[in-house]
C-alpha cells in the first residue's frame, strides 16, 4: 500500500496541513516541526500520488479556484502561489475565470451541483448570505482570498491600513496637495480593496488636518491608459497635486506616464506611490505598498485544506502584513 500524507503526518505527530505547509514551504512552520516532517517523509519515501488516492476515495482530490480576470497581474501573482502551494499535494487545481456576473453565478450553480471539487478558493469576489448557505449546504469548504464575509474563512490585508500607509508617506515628505486614483468604488463584482484603500486615503488627510479636495480624487475602470488620462486631469487643474496615490502599481505607472508627457519630472515635479509592488514597480524603482499577493495564494491553499481535514467550528481569519517600499518615485516637497 502506497504511502499517503496522512500517513506522514500520523508519522511526525502533526496535521496534514502542517505536512503540506512543509512541502510547500511556507515560513509559518517552526524550524524543529519542519525538520521532523521532512525526516518522516524521508523514512516513509513519500511521493505525492493523487490518482490512486482519487479512485481509493469518495474525493475529487481537485480544488477550485475562482478567479476574475485572471489576467491581471495581482491574480497572476496569487495564482502562482496557489498553483506552489498544490503543486506537490496530493490535489490538482480548476480554474475558473469569471468576467461576468452570469458566469460567477453559473459556475457557482455547477459546483455546488455536481461535487467537481472538494474544496473553493474564492479570489475577491464578495459572497451574499444565500451564496454562503448553498456552499455549506453542498458541504463545500470555501476559502475567501482578499474578500470577507463573517461565516467564511478568508486570507485578508488590511486595505485601510494600506492606504493611510500610502497616504501618510506622501504627508511625511511635506506634501499637502495629494491626490488619489483607482478602480471605481461601486462595480458589480463588489469588490472591496479600492473602497477601503480610499477610505484609508480620506483617514490620512484628516488626522493630518488637511482638507478632502473633491477634484483630486479620480476613479475609473483598471488599465494603464485610463489611468494616464486621469493623470493628465489632475494634472490639468489650476492647482493640481504635488503628489499621486494611486490604488495600484499599474495607475501608478500611468499617471507616470501622464507626468511625463506634460514635461513633468517624477519625483521631482511630481511624487507617485503604487500599491501592490509587482514586477513592473521594482523595475521602475516605484515607490508602492507591498502586500504579500503569492504568500496569499499559498496561505489560502494551506487554510483550505485544514478546513477539508478538519472543519472549525467557526470561520478562520488570516490577515497577512503589508509594508512601505520607498524607492524613486516619492521625493520631499
Amino acid at each position: 500500500m502506497s504511502v499517503t500524507i496522512r500517513d506522514v503526518a500520523k508519522h511526525a505527530g502533526v496535521g496534514i496541513a502542517t505536512v503540506s505547509r512543509v512541502i510547500n514551504g511556507s515560513p509559518s512552520v517552526s524550524e524543529e516541526t519542519r525538520q521532523r516532517v521532512l525526516q518522516a517523509i524521508e523514512e516513509l519515501n513519500y511521493t505525492p500520488n493523487p490518482i490512486a488516492r482519487r479512485l481509493s476515495t469518495g474525493r475529487t482530490w481537485t480544488i477550485g479556484a475562482l478567479v476574475p480576470f485572471f489576467t491581471l497581474p495581482e491574480f497572476v501573482k496569487r495564482l502562482q502561489g496557489i498553483q506552489h502551494a498544490l503543486s506537490e499535494s496530493e490535489y490538482d487545481l480548476v480554474l475558473f475565470n469569471i468576467e461576468n456576473l452570469a458566469q460567477r453565478d453559473r459556475y457557482f450553480l455547477d459546483l455546488t451541483r455536481n461535487n467537481r471539487v472538494d474544496g473553493l478558493l474564492i479570489l475577491s469576489l464578495s459572497l451574499s448570505d444565500q451564496q454562503v448557505a448553498t456552499f455549506r449546504e453542498a458541504n463545500i469548504p470555501v476559502v475567501l482570498v482578499d474578500a470577507a464575509h463573517p461565516e467564511v474563512s478568508r486570507v485578508v490585508v488590511n486595505h485601510r491600513q494600506g492606504g493611510r500607509m500610502a497616504t501618510e508617506h506622501l504627508i511625511s515628505l511635506g506634501h499637502q496637495r495629494i491626490a488619489f486614483v483607482s478602480d471605481p468604488l461601486e462595480d458589480p463584482f463588489h469588490f472591496t480593496a479600492p473602497r477601503q484603500r480610499y477610505e484609508g486615503y480620506r483617514e490620512a488627510l484628516e488626522a493630518a488636518g488637511l482638507p478632502f479636495r473633491e477634484e483630486y480624487a479620480l476613479h475609473g475602470p483598471h488599465g494603464r491608459e485610463n489611468a494616464r488620462k486621469m493623470g493628465r486631469t489632475l494634472l490639468s487643474l489650476e492647482e493640481p497635486p504635488t503628489a499621486v496615490f494611486a490604488a495600484s502599481d499599474t495607475q501608478a505607472i500611468g499617471v507616470m506616464e501622464a507626468a511625463r508627457e506634460m514635461g513633468l519630472r517624477v519625483p521631482d515635479d511630481l511624487s507617485v506611490i503604487g500599491y501592490g509592488d509587482l514586477r513592473d514597480a521594482e523595475y521602475l524603482n516605484l515607490s508602492t505598498i507591498h502586500q504579500p499577493l503569492f504568500e496569499s495564494g499559498l496561505e489560502a491553499v494551506n487554510l483550505l485544506l485544514e478546513l477539508i481535514e478538519d472543519p472549525p467550528e467557526s470561520p478562520r481569519v488570516m490577515e497577512l502584513p503589508i509594508h512601505l517600499v520607498e524607492r524613486a518615485t516619492t521625493a520631499r516637497k
